[in-house]
């Protein structure tokens, strides 16, 4: 005698939400770079004229 299980309807709303796997996702689509801080061109400016000023008077 085989026994023939009903079908649950919380089993087949767990087959249908974990059933499968997720899609595929590649790396790149997962890294979003941005700069760290916004750039500061007077920052970087070097001017050999005001280290002499400074330096030597």
């Amino acid at each position: 005698m085989s026994y023939e299980k009903a079908p649950d309807v919380a089993e087949m709303a767990r087959r249908e939400r974990f059933g499968k796997l997720p899609e595929h996702i590649r790396l790149a689509d997962t890294v979003a770079e941005k700069p760290a801080t916004v750039p500061d061109p007077a920052r970087d400016a070097y001017n050999y004229d005001e280290w002499l000023v400074r330096t030597c008077l």
